[in-house]
């Protein structure tokens, strides 16, 4: 089948490579500029469009009349990928495609939709965080129907990194099975996705300030905001007096000890394990991981004394 390839990032690139290797054929691509933690940028897909012989676009903003001459006299593909494309995509782009364009969601649909879903649902507790393949429909978000859709289970410890590199498995995967289906039944779908406003939770951009820890929470929130924030990202942080301290890790710690302390506050340094204990408003978290400028280090390299606070 002929396809075309509209994204960003290792999920459209992999895609992109999964569906060539499996006999079908990418009619053009187009991309604009990679986020940071994006293991591939605008100029590995001008590469490989290069090296195929592939109309190429680095646009973050397309329109039906754009596509169309990037295509010139060449035959219109059947349907099209979209993956973190970072513009709207519009009805009259989508209705060039017979079969319309495909998009992969990190979220489930119709529930989660939006931004950062990943972790949002780490930090809200979700047991699990779905991933869809949907058809797109022109100036909506996340909507139209469901072609295929996966769940990873999440729990405390959970880190974001797992679940970006569950769905960078996945998407292509997902993706190959669903057009495979399409090409032998264009009718072919999982689900009709509801349009009521009730089942849908909007989720919105997350910055990295967002990840600024407040000691006062529950130690059980500040893990899940430690693990929503760390890689790709640029992790959760703290002061250590005017010093901005990066918590890469941390885990729940429970002793017998009947303690007073000021959230914040470091417990206790252990040089066995170079790990430190700092109070949380519920009890008490160990760090095992952390950074101080480019240093990533053990927390005990930075702090030696119980007589510190974290801010």
């Amino acid at each position: 089948m002929e396809i075309g390839i509209i994204g960003r990032s290792e999920h459209t690139y992999e895609t992109m490579l999964l569906l060539k290797e499996n006999g079908h054929k990418i009619s053009f691509i187009v991309t604009s500029k990679e986020s940071d933690e994006h293991k591939y940028s605008s100029n590995d897909f001008k590469e490989f469009a290069k090296d195929n012989n592939i109309p190429f676009l680095h646009d973050p903003k397309i329109d039906s009349t754009k596509i169309k001459e990037l295509l010139g006299s060449n035959k219109k593909p059947r349907i099209c990928v979209s993956v973190n494309y970072s513009g709207i995509i519009s009805k009259e782009v989508i209705d060039l495609f017979e079969l319309g364009i495909l998009n992969a969601h990190g979220g489930d649909l119709p529930r989660f939709r939006g931004n950062a879903c990943q972790a949002w649902a780490i930090i809200n507790k979700e047991k699990k965080i779905g991933l869809c393949i949907h058809k797109m429909i022109g100036g909506e978000l996340d909507s139209g129907t469901i072609l295929d859709r996966k769940y990873f289970k999440l729990s405390l410890d959970t880190r974001i990194g797992e679940v970006y590199n569950w769905i960078n498995d996945m998407i292509p995967k997902m993706m190959l099975k669903v057009i495979n289906e399409l090409k032998k039944n264009k009718k072919f779908y999982l689900e009709h996705q509801s349009k009521s406003s009730k089942l849908a939770l909007r989720t919105y951009p997350r910055l990295p300030e967002d990840g600024r820890i407040d000691w006062s929470c529950n130690r059980e929130d500040i893990i899940r905001l430690i693990n929503a924030s760390s890689e790709p990202f640029s992790g959760a942080f703290a002061y250590l007096q005017n010093e901005k301290i990066i918590i890469w890790r941390a885990k729940i710690f429970d002793d017998d000890e009947n303690y007073l302390a000021v959230p914040g506050q470091v417990l206790d340094i252990n040089l066995n394990s170079k790990n430190i204990i700092v109070s949380a408003k519920n009890g008490k978290i160990e760090i095992t991981d952390v950074q101080l400028n480019e240093f990533r280090c053990k927390p005990t390299d930075l702090i030696k004394s119980i007589r510190k606070r974290l801010k």
